[in-house]
C-alpha cells in the first residue's frame, strides 16, 4: 500500500484517481523504497512455492513481484473497490489471475475468511488501524513462515507529523486517522504469536522489518 489508509474511511479517500496514480507509478519506477527494502528480505529467505497473504496491498505490487520471484500463490485483501478493481486489472495483464485470489474489506473484520499462508505481508498497514492489537496479532497468526511490516518509526518526529496529517483530515471532515503505534507493543505482539524478527531497516519515516516463525529460525 502506497499509502497509510484501512477501513471504510480509507477507501472513501482512496478512490481511482488515486488508484490509477499508483499503477503508473508503478510501471515507471517500480516498488516503493520501503517495499523494495520488504521484497529484498523476504526473497531472502522464501522457498519457490510459498503461499502470499498481503494485507492492505492496494494494486497488488508485493503479490506481482513475490509471484515472479517464485511464490506460487497471492491472496490480496484490500479494503477500496478502487484498489482491488486496479489490482485486477494488473493480475490479468501479466497472467497471474489464476494464482490470486482477491478478498474486499477490512481484513480485522474479514479474518475469519482469510486463510494462513506462508509470507504475510502488511506494507504501510499497521499505522491505519486504531486497535493495533487486534490487527497484527490476526495477522501475524496466519504467518507460517515470514511476516513482514512497513510502519512508522515510534518518536516525537513522527507523533508531530501525524498531528498535522490528521488535523488536515479533521479540517476535510474526514473521519480517517493515522497512527504511529509503540514499536516495542507490535515487536510483543508478534513475539506473542512465535515470531522473531530476523531483518530490518529504516528511513527516516518507515521502519521496514521481516519477522520469521521461530521454529524455521537457525539456532
Amino acid at each position: 500500500m502506497n499509502s497509510c489508509g484501512c477501513g471504510d474511511d480509507f477507501a472513501s479517500i482512496f478512490d481511482e484517481r488515486v488508484a490509477r496514480h499508483d499503477r503508473d507509478r508503478y510501471h515507471r519506477q517500480g516498488p516503493d523504497r520501503t517495499t523494495r527494502m520488504l521484497l529484498g528480505m523476504i526473497t531472502a529467505r522464501m522457498a519457490s512455492g510459498m503461499s502470499i497473504l498481503d494485507i492492505g496491498g492496494g494494486i497488488g505490487v508485493i503479490d506481482q513481484e513475490l509471484l515472479r520471484a517464485g511464490a506460487d500463490g497471492a491472496v490480496l485483501v484490500e479494503a477500496s473497490r478502487a484498489y482491488l478493481e486496479v489490482a485486477r486489472q494488473e493480475a490479468a495483464n501479466v497472467a497471474s489471475s489464476g494464482r490470486m485470489r482477491f478478498v474486499e474489506g477490512d481484513f480485522v473484520r474479514r479474518a475469519v475468511d482469510v486463510e494462513a499462508a506462508d509470507i504475510v505481508t502488511l506494507d504501510r498497514v499497521v499505522c491505519c488501524y486504531p486497535d493495533v492489537d487486534a490487527v497484527v496479532s490476526l495477522s501475524a497468526d496466519r504467518a507460517r513462515r515470514l511476516y513482514g511490516l512497513v510502519l512508522p518509526r515510534h518518536g516525537w518526529h513522527l507523533r508531530m507529523a501525524l498531528g498535522v496529517v490528521n488535523l488536515a483530515y479533521r479540517l476535510r471532515r474526514s473521519r480517517y486517522r493515522a497512527y504511529a503505534h509503540a514499536n516495542g507493543r507490535i515487536d510483543a505482539l508478534v513475539a506473542e504469536h512465535g515470531l522473531v524478527p530476523t531483518a530490518e531497516a529504516h528511513t527516516f519515516i518507515w521502519r521496514v522489518v521481516l519477522y520469521e516463525r521461530a521454529a524455521s529460525v537457525p539456532a
